[in-house]
């Protein structure tokens, strides 16, 4: 028979079996019809031999043999046997689920939040760390990069970069030029692209909002394979002239909360910072751009707008600067050419590109190119939390691990009450095999009703854990998909837990042996030995409790430490936010007297104290550092002459609550043409004024003997800046009124009013100085404080989470051992207060029991804890790994939790009437 044969018959096959199992009724009628068919034919033959009809009928039925034989036989060649099998083990376990409904709650509840705290966790790691671009092939995608060796000719440069080994640094921009160069003259790949995202004012029906924008090369939706759903993308012809592709393709979500999904957005006009543009398309659901996976970008324009839209640079336009680099660029991979082959052409092509727009200074060097997979866009989600989700992702494996050693040590228990059972099945000629598929048929259904509640808090915690890492200022936009994958993981993780916690209760159920079963007397003879597998999974069970307690302590002690820093100023009752006023309108000193109006109007608001402007934000991530030479310093080549810097207004100190421990602060006679000062914080002072007093110094900010003086006025006290981790730094603060422009400033009010109070207000006086600004960010300083120890916050919350669980289920399984022990040595403990034993020695013997099997298990692991501390040790702070407070509540924690567990069992057993505990064989 041919391949083709033997696949039609196997097809055919599983029809005939499909229809057999999902037409049941038909198939028992047609075997009915058909014996009865046979019978009278049968019969009828016998007749016409000569018998009578009742004798023929009677011979006849003798002949056909047992009915139901008959139909077992049909049955078995229809291949519906191991089905008919399987559906009678189901329906059994289902009576004896409901039989127990204590036992099945507490069972599918733990299982429920172990597979659901799983189910969750992978549905966010998949997102954040394996899911890929909504384009076609995004496997075919490559990501331009560079590493230096620390000497790199790149001096100026707007993006992501990291340190590498060595001293030496990689990134993932580069400047126009040499993209339009690498462009020309690429033939390794298909056709470069590039794409730049940042934020951006905008106006949208009147609306001003803060944006995400993406400026993108023409060939950008080409490359990608991205159709708009509505109109058209940007196109070659939209890139072409600088400034002259005026249009713009929104997002999804910008479609449906700005035009209700309506058509007629094609064709309005929006503002991008300024500049009028056109809507010409919609992206499709789903496409979130080139840079990230998680979030799409509200607006997409030509890259010739950049000019218009984003004059970063005042001298030299970015798309003809050669030093300045700032975009990110990608291609396909071209068939038939490896990834190694292509970087290697590339790499020569960029050294002749950086060699035809760039001078070199003496002792740079040429980066070297780095072509990386694409797929993700730019992995920045990758390098932020990769080990914070493979930690979460163990410590949940770990509670799984546990509620699966719990419903084993109560199948175990389950088991040994049901040896009888299994005895007389195994009498009656059922065989070993049959036994155990029927415990674990049993076992997998139980699993299988923990893994559908699993599944649906997996479904509703899915978009819960990325909430808890936005800041509550921010749209929450990033939606973790609940597709076929992680259903997928749900379902297997459902079917190894079931066979993982009931394989071994099952294996020694179907190995007992029938006539020690059917005999009560003789279990008392191996109760004991039977006893210690139980007693082994509680260990385990303690064990895997206090790595997770641990951990919790560990986490929870890391978030009161960053708590309780003292950041040098005072956080309460502090409002922020931030303006960012565009270039194109507010050119050098036009930005400098709408920050000084807009600081006025807020400060003539109703319960403002003070109010200042601030360059960067305290405690936000955010910090900036600028040269910092004192007059007569000789320039050391080797020496860091850079220090922190802020840029501030007159009240900022004020506003702040930061002291001024000598000198004086900023103060009305600090103006634009007034000589320029700086105030010093008590780090910087201690650094480069070691015993000297620094009021009256000056200083430049160049390190090139050019540029204006600044003269030392005050000192203040130290505060930390960017991070609460980070200690406080040398850093100095220069007047905003005093610089050529000022942009972007976030704004820090002392008011006793909430930030929601206060919007309305702020949102008033802004639009009266222009319409077309939007406030960008509002919130308390707590909350910005707050945002900085999100994971720690995170860590905390889910680490208690899975702690008291442990704790729980931990309880559940010494509580159910101590018990069943109990209630399997009523007879020896009948015994023992027959012969004069008092109820408090017995209550003692039950507890110490129990005390040292959670020794047992809290030594082992501590010192499992001990070595996995070490693996997190980057993620505390102000604390040890090895921290003995973390260590010893958590020892104090499980013992408490041990012997309360263990109280009721001992005080079952020190009550046991003698009489009644002699007679209970």
């Amino acid at each position: 028979m041919s391949v083709r044969g033997m696949v039609g018959q196997v097809a055919a096959q599983g029809r005939s079996w499909l229809r057999a199992v999902t037409r049941r009724d038909g198939l028992e009628a047609g075997m009915e019809a058909e014996l009865a068919d046979h019978l009278e034919r049968l019969t009828a033959d016998l007749v016409r031999s000569g018998y009578a009809p009742g004798e023929a009928a009677r011979r006849a039925r003798i002949a056909l043999g047992p009915v139901l034989l008959a139909k077992e036989g049909m049955r078995a060649s229809l291949g519906l046997r191991w089905w008919d099998e399987l559906l009678a083990d189901l329906r059994f376990a289902v009576r004896l689920l409901r039989k127990s409904p204590g036992f099945t709650l507490v069972a599918a509840l733990s299982l429920a939040l172990a597979i659901g705290a799983n189910t969750t966790i992978f549905s966010v790691s998949k997102s954040l760390l394996y899911d890929r671009l909504n384009v076609p092939h995004p496997d075919q995608l490559r990501l331009l990069n560079w590493n230096g060796d620390g000497h790199e000719a790149i001096e100026n440069m707007w993006g992501e970069f990291d340190s590498i080994p060595g001293g030496g640094m990689a990134g993932s921009v580069f400047s126009y030029p040499v993209y339009r160069q690498l462009r020309a003259h690429n033939q390794s790949t298909q056709e470069l692209f590039a794409f730049k995202e940042t934020g951006m004012n905008a106006t949208v029906r009147g609306v001003a909002q803060r944006v995400q924008v993406e400026m993108v090369s023409g060939d950008y939706y080409i490359q990608l394979g991205v159709r708009t759903q509505l109109g058209r993308p940007i196109q070659s012809e939209d890139d072409a002239v600088d400034g002259a592709g005026a249009v713009a393709v929104i997002s999804e979500g910008l479609w449906e909360r700005a035009y209700g999904r309506s058509a007629t957005a094609l064709g309005q006009t929006i503002v991008v910072n300024q500049a009028q543009m056109t809507i010409v398309g919609v992206n499709p659901r789903g496409f979130t751009g080139a840079k990230s996976v998680q979030m799409s970008p509200d607006i997409f324009v030509p890259l010739s707008m950049q000019p218009l839209i984003s004059p970063m640079q005042e001298k030299v336009p970015m798309l003809v600067d050669p030093d300045f680099w700032w975009v990110n660029v990608m291609a396909r991979a071209l068939p038939g050419v490896k990834d190694a082959q292509a970087q290697a052409a590339l790499n020569v092509q960029l050294a002749a590109a950086i060699r035809a727009t760039m001078k070199l200074k003496a002792g740079q060097t040429i980066p070297k190119l780095v072509l990386g997979e694409g797929g993700r866009g730019l992995h920045f989600v990758d390098r932020m939390f990769s080990k914070p989700v493979y930690v979460l992702m163990t410590m949940t494996g770990l509670v799984l691990l546990l509620a699966c050693a719990n419903i084993a040590n109560l199948l175990l228990a389950r088991g040994a009450q049901r040896q009888r059972e299994m005895s007389v099945r195994l009498a009656l000629g059922a065989g070993r095999r049959r036994v155990l598929r029927q415990l674990l048929t049993e076992s997998l259904l139980l699993a299988a009703i923990g893994g559908a509640g699993g599944l649906l808090l997996g479904y509703a915690g899915r978009n819960a854990l990325p909430s808890l890492l936005m800041n509550p200022w921010e749209r929450p936009e990033i939606n973790v998909p609940f597709d076929w994958g992680v259903f997928g993981f749900a379902a297997g993780i459902t079917l190894i837990t079931g066979v993982l916690f009931g394989l071994a209760p099952a294996w020694m159920a179907a190995r007992s042996e029938v006539s020690s079963g059917l005999k009560e007397s003789a279990q008392t003879a191996s109760r004991r030995r039977r006893g210690l597998g139980g007693k082994s999974i509680v260990a385990f069970q303690v064990m895997l409790s206090t790595l997770l307690v641990v951990g919790a302590g560990l986490f929870v002690r890391t978030l009161m430490a960053l708590s309780s820093v003292d950041v040098g100023f005072d956080t309460q009752n502090l409002v922020l936010f931030e303006i960012s006023a565009p270039q194109a309108r507010y050119a050098g000193a036009k930005s400098i007297t709408l920050h000084r109006r807009l600081e006025q109007a807020v400060a003539a608001l109703p319960g403002v104290e003070s109010v200042s402007a601030t360059s960067e934000a305290y405690l936000s991530g955010s910090m900036s550092n600028e040269g910092f030479v004192p007059e007569g310093q000789k320039v050391d080549g080797n020496a860091r002459l850079s220090e922190d810097r802020n840029h501030a207004g007159i009240r900022f100190f004020e506003t702040m609550k930061i002291p001024i421990v000598a000198g004086r602060g900023f103060g009305m006679q600090d103006t634009e043409t007034s000589p320029k000062v700086a105030v010093i914080n008590q780090s910087l002072a201690r650094k480069r004024f070691p015993n000297v007093n620094p009021i009256g110094v000056r200083f430049r900010t160049s390190t090139d003997g050019t540029g204006d003086w600044y003269r030392i006025v005050g000192v203040c006290a130290d505060s930390r800046y960017d991070d609460v981790r980070n200690d406080p730094p040398a850093q100095f603060f220069l007047p905003y009124v005093q610089l050529p422009d000022a942009l972007r400033m976030t704004y820090a009010i002392r008011t006793r009013q909430s930030a929601a109070a206060l919007e309305p207000s702020l949102q008033r006086v802004v639009q009266s100085l222009d319409r077309d600004l939007p406030i960008i960010d509002l919130r308390t300083q707590r909350e910005q404080i707050e945002a900085t120890m999100q994971n720690e916050r995170l860590f905390a919350s889910l680490t208690t989470g899975f702690g008291l669980l442990a704790l729980a289920l931990a309880c559940v399984g010494i509580y159910g051992v101590m018990a069943y022990s109990v209630a399997q040595r009523t007879n020896e403990i009948g015994i023992r207060l027959a012969l004069g034993a008092q109820p408090g020695q017995v209550r003692g013997m039950i507890l110490r029991e129990g005390t040292w099997l959670a020794l047992t298990g809290i030594v082992a692991g501590v010192s499992a804890a001990l070595g996995l501390a070490r693996l997190v040790s980057s993620m505390l702070y102000g604390i040890q790994p090895y921290d003995p407070v973390a260590f010893g509540a958590a020892v104090l924690v499980l013992m408490a939790v041990a012997l309360a567990a263990g109280w009721v069992p001992a005080r079952r057993a020190a009550g046991v009437q003698p009489m009644e505990a002699l007679r209970h064989e």
